[in-house]
């Protein structure tokens, strides 16, 4: 292979394409949210400036991908967090776990979602919508929900789900040792339709694990819960701060 040859790929192996370089379409989207408060001091202890806490409230999430256009389907959780951004309203991404590796890698080398490999699962038992996540063989949390309660308002479903979602893209130097790029990103999601959504009582457990820290942003009460089955696309990430800007060079 030549070396221009090289630089007409964006990803390796070389020789066969992990991911599609295109917008990512979703269809059958289902997530389940638990929206719960903690401790305002250890928020600030993980969210980076300039992003602002003004509540201290964490979306929980477990997201079952119907299907995916270049990965099919899988399933997702993590933990969002409320923030302000030059007076816009937010959330940012603290951490994401998934069960396919093609998502993963798109995920953190295309944009600057903190995604990892886990085991999340989302299913009915008894009554109840329970949603789970594991980190090998040990849990590192479980949420329940009182299934299909009680109707939400597709226009508020709408709003939980589209806020603007803030990220850090760190990329190391590889002759340096230094930052390449540091930079806060933002995205949103795009042509969502709301095909179904309920809310109803809800719990939520999270265990100490040193590899998933979910616990260290603690439950101190569920504020609500929703389970929402939709349609969308992800838009592509843009910079909205660059941590390099102000900082000399060396």
């Amino acid at each position: 292979m030549r070396a221009d040859d090289v630089l007409q790929h964006l990803t390796t192996p070389l020789a066969a394409p992990v991911y599609p370089l295109r917008p990512t379409r979703f269809t059958d989207r289902e997530y389940f949210n638990v929206v719960y408060r903690t401790d305002p001091d250890a928020l600030r202890a993980v969210v980076p400036e300039p992003l602002e806490v003004t509540e201290p409230l964490v979306r929980f999430e477990v997201m079952r991908m119907g299907e995916v256009d270049g990965y099919g389907p899988y399933v997702e959780s993590g933990q969002a967090i409320q923030v302000e951004h030059e007076g816009e309203r937010g959330e940012y991404l603290h951490a994401m776990y998934l069960d396919n590796s093609a998502a993963t890698l798109a995920g953190r080398e295309l944009s600057a979602y903190p995604k990892v490999l886990g085991t999340p699962a989302l299913r009915v038992d008894q009554g109840a919508l329970v949603g789970t996540l594991d980190r090998g063989t040990e849990r590192v949390a479980t949420a329940t929900m009182a299934y299909e309660w009680e109707p939400l308002d597709h226009d508020a479903a709408l709003a939980e789900i589209t806020v603007p979602t803030f990220m850090v893209k760190l990329v190391p130097d590889l002759r340096t040792q230094r930052h390449l790029v540091a930079d806060l990103v933002r995205t949103e999601i795009t042509d969502v339709t709301v095909k179904q959504a309920w809310t109803g009582p809800a719990r939520l457990q999270l265990f100490a694990h040193a590899l998933a820290p979910m616990a260290d942003l603690p439950v101190l009460e569920v504020v609500r819960a929703s389970h929402i089955l939709t349609d969308l696309t992800l838009a592509p990430v843009r910079t909205v701060h660059d941590y390099l800007a102000d900082r000399p060079s060396a």
